[in-house]
């Protein structure tokens, strides 16, 4: 052993060795307390020597407690502490004979006698230390205390400085060096913010500057310890947890060193303050980074106070009933907090900031490196199996568990694809911020895959996998994402059109509410008109649903081809379709939303109109339903069988609107009433107005009925044919860009035409949803103005239709030549002028109702034509020859547009 360094005088050297060797427990490991526990008599043997030897091991024993005592913290635990403490009882009298032995002057008995003990473990952090806290220097009694510094040369400060120092950078309380008497350690909030430490006073004024600068690392390290410990709890998350790990491995670095100074201290005579500092400067530097960086995790997380500044706004009651659910402990509500994505880009950001600095730019480089792995093994699980495993709610994908797929027949606002999984933007990392959007899509298309069996190396362990990047800073990152959502993407839109066949699909659809080849449904209507003559809440729907399968199965049916017949099913609606547009119109628009669409649909939220909707008949409540099955459902989603449902509804009220008065048309063709001519030669006033009656109601019919075949015309052929037809070739494109070979394709793009297209799913629900939109627009369905009118003009003309066989009666009643004739009456009697009246009465209120509501709607058409849609202007064309031939002659087809 190299010689002591230069010992103190007896009354510094004794009162300092006696303090430490009471504040700390023995270890025996040494040799002094080997040979303090041999036999008395040999050691009485050996104090017997000469007087020289005995000066000499005196001193040998000396230097070797202070080796001890310098190596081991006086108040740190060590692992031998269980051992230790049942130890005590025997060990204490040895102690107090050992430090007579050293020839130090007779001291009084102390009182104070700390003891560290073991705390119970806790699950939530099990690496933290479970040691109990010492007790603070000011409440040891004045009798152990140090000797002034002032009493002390500018060497012994020196010494008893960088005694000290030594202690104070592990986090403890030297003998001239302690906390500042405001420092509580049982307040988490001081032991992160770190504790504050105050020099005696008498020290000379250069040995204070040296020793304030390392102070500040003493109180970052003493803060860092504390912010690793409540960082390893498990609310924190993974990704905190690896950044705890990789500060934890910085800090050992640093403990490695603080032992290094400290034998350099204690083997090293001319070891000086000034060289202290110098050796703590490039640790220094780091452990002022990571303090920096904890406390700003911290202040993110709610830690350090300030809590007006600390409510977060948004509620996550999703994420907090299932960590109750599943037994979890769950954060406050309100309260912000900082894990996941959030500490990676909180880390990004001063990475960034310290570009000028190579040292901190190094060392935050490598903490980002080591954070993020956690988070990148959820990404990877995230692109490549469509799970999110993400305990803590720290990866930017959220996932709602309540929203599952056996819903979706009864979601009407397409919440399973819109909302199971969203985006946190908050947790966006900034590497990921410019392809969140492919990486949400990825992993939703692929879990729609796994969720029908598409996926089969479920089981393959990426975390350990070379095939994917591990860390932000792998170059393959990026091609990472890529290729995973163009797998994602070719793979879903293999499995739908290929595998579940969407085009058929589509084409099943289009038969059945587009009433496209529906010489079947004509057939159902004429079955069924009878039970759909009733008021809607009378009908029997099973009886309905008995005779569609009897129709779809006729054999030479178009539909009887079909396979997916058998998802067809009738349903009654219990509001009618044009005042249940007008509350939708109303509220915001067809456009925007279906929630409110769908909540009024299946009957709630009625406010008006309902005598209409009590007293409306089979025929305008029935509609038609579709079964389709996952993953099918998320293209033909109920939010777009509802669009369906409407269009049908709309056809079918024209179809039956038309089929009424193709029904007026034969009864004025066959009754007799209508038919007849004067049998006398001389014809009366009355007789030739009665002609004129029946010229006029020919004429209103016929207009009425060439109004309602041009609407029916050109919602069929001139809106929705068009409209499907380039849907259906946009899905044929898309279809062949997913069968394209590898060769042909790069990254999912395909040649197709000379131009490359690149499709996906979302694009061909948009696509799918569009077309829908499209159709309900030009067919005037989105308009509350236009609903209201042409609502007005179809329920004159129903009413007009509904009213001929009154119409028949009147007739003949006013008619004497169709009276029936008695033993004494003539032929020829004259016809009553009041019922004559009342015949023209009520067909010029037809006329005027029909008139002015078809010229309002022109109107209307031609303005919107003008400013929205060019498509009214075809449809203004088509209507104005219904409007020919009223009374005065009526404008001709050039009046309006």
């Amino acid at each position: 052993m190299s010689a002591a360094p230069p010992s103190r005088t007896a009354s510094v050297v004794e009162p300092r060795r006696t303090s430490a060797a009471l504040r700390q427990k023995n270890r025996p490991t040494s040799a002094s307390v080997d040979r303090e526990n041999r036999p008395d008599s040999k050691a009485s043997a050996t104090r017997k020597g000469a007087t020289t030897t005995t000066e000499t091991r005196t001193e040998r024993r000396v230097v070797e407690e202070r080796l001890i005592r310098r190596t081991r913290s006086p108040l740190k635990p060590t692992e031998a502490s269980n051992a230790r403490k049942s130890r005590d009882a025997t060990e204490k009298p040895q102690k107090a004979e050992k430090v007579r032995s050293d020839g130090g002057a007779a001291q009084q008995p102390m009182t104070w006698s700390p003891q560290a003990t073991l705390l119970p473990p806790t699950s939530s952090a099990p690496l933290a230390s479970r040691m109990s806290m010492p007790p603070l220097s000011q409440h040891a009694p004045t009798s152990i205390d140090p000797p002034p510094l002032s009493n002390l040369g500018l060497d012994g400060q020196e010494r008893a400085v960088i005694e000290d120092l030594l202690f104070v950078c592990m986090g403890f309380e030297g003998q001239y060096i302690r906390y500042v008497e405001s420092y509580n350690p049982l307040d988490e909030q001081l032991r992160l913010t770190g504790p504050s430490f105050r020099i005696a006073h008498g020290l000379d004024p250069s040995l204070r500057d040296l020793a304030g600068g390392m102070l500040k690392t003493a109180t970052h390290y003493a803060a860092l310890e504390i912010f690793v410990e409540v960082m390893g709890r498990e609310e924190c998350g993974t990704v905190n947890h690896a950044l705890g790990a990789a500060m934890r491995k910085l800090l050992k670095d640093y403990v490695i060193l603080i032992a290094q100074l400290e034998h350099q201290s204690l083997t090293n005579t001319g070891f000086t303050l000034h060289q202290l500092n110098l050796h703590l400067k490039p640790t220094g530097h780091m452990i002022t980074q990571l303090y920096s960086l904890a406390q700003e995790v911290l202040k993110e997380n709610s830690m350090l106070g300030d809590h007006e500044e600390d409510v977060d706004q948004s509620d996550d009651f999703e994420n907090i009933l299932e960590s109750l659910r599943e037994g979890r402990d769950t954060a406050i509500p309100g309260k912000k907090s900082c894990k996941g994505g959030s500490v990676l880009r909180l880390v990004t950001r001063r990475l960034h900031a310290s570009a000028g600095d190579p040292a901190a730019t190094q060392l935050l480089t490598s903490l980002l490196r080591e954070s993020s792995k956690p988070y990148m093994r959820m990404l990877n699980e995230w692109l490549h199996h469509g799970n999110v495993q993400d305990p803590h709610s720290e990866f930017f994908i959220k996932e709602q568990k309540s929203i599952r797929r056996e819903g979706l027949q009864q979601d009407y606002t397409d919440e399973y694809w819109e909302k199971r999984y969203t985006i946190r933007p908050e947790l966006v990392p900034p590497q990921l911020e410019g392809v969140k959007d492919r990486v949400l899509l990825a992993g939703k298309y692929l879990n729609v895959v796994r969720e029908c069996g598409g996926i089969t190396d479920m089981n393959r362990d990426l975390s350990n996998s070379g095939e994917v990047p591990h860390t932000f800073d792998d170059p393959r990152f990026l091609e990472n994402v890529s290729s995973a959502y163009a797998f994602a993407n070719r793979s879903l839109m293999t499995l739908l059109l290929t595998t579940h066949t969407l085009p058929a699909r589509l084409r099943s659809l289009k038969h059945y509410f587009f009433l496209d080849r529906s010489d079947f449904f004509t057939y159902f209507l004429e079955l069924s008109s009878s039970e759909l003559r009733k008021p809607a809440k009378n009908v029997n729907a099973g009886k309905l649903q008995s005779l569609l399968d009897i129709v779809l199965r006729q054999p030479g049916s178009v539909a009887a081809e079909d396979p997916f017949k058998e998802d067809v099913k009738v349903t009654m609606s219990d509001t009618g379709l044009t005042g249940w547009l007008m509350r939708v119109v109303n509220v915001q628009g067809m456009d925007a939303d279906a929630s409110s669409l769908s909540i009024a649909y299946t009957g709630g939220g009625s406010t008006t109109g309902g005598k209409e909707e009590k007293d409306i008949s089979g025929y305008e409540a029935l509609t038609l339903d579709y079964a389709v099955p996952f993953p099918l459902s998320l293209i033909i989603s109920r939010n777009t069988l509802t669009r369906y449902q409407l269009l049908f509804r709309y056809l079918l009220s024209l179809r039956h609107l038309e089929a009424q008065l193709t029904q007026s048309w034969t009864e004025h063709t066959k009754a007799a009433a209508w038919i007849s001519k004067n049998r006398s030669k001389a014809k009366t006033d009355s007789q030739r107005k009665i002609e004129n009656w029946k010229r006029r109601a020919w004429c209103l019919r016929a207009r009425m009925l060439c109004f309602v075949q041009q609407l029916l015309y050109f919602c069929t052929s001139e809106v929705i044919e068009p409209n499907w037809t380039g849907f259906m070739a946009r899905l044929e494109h898309s279809a062949a860009a997913d069968d394209a070979p590898s060769d042909a394709a790069d990254g999912g793009e395909a040649q197709l035409g000379g131009a490359k297209v690149k499709r996906t799913v979302d694009e061909l629900m948009q696509d799918h949803v569009d077309f829908l939109a499209t159709c309900l627009k030009e067919c005037m369905l989105t308009n509350s103005k236009l609903l209201r009118i042409n609502s007005k003009v179809m329920s004159t003309c129903s009413m007009f239709a509904n009213y001929t066989s009154s119409l028949s009666r009147y007739l003949a009643s006013a008619d004497p030549d169709l009276a029936p004739s008695n033993e004494g009456s003539t032929a020829s009697s004259k016809p009553d002028p009041a019922k004559l009246d009342k015949l023209f009465s009520i067909l010029q209120q037809y006329e005027d109702h029909f008139s002015r509501h078809l010229k309002i709607l022109l109107d209307a058409l031609n303005y919107l034509a003008a400013t929205e849609t060019v498509v009214f202007l075809g449809l203004c064309a088509r209507l104005s020859m219904a409007n020919e031939g009223g009374p005065g002659g009526g404008p001709g087809p050039g009046a309006y547009g």
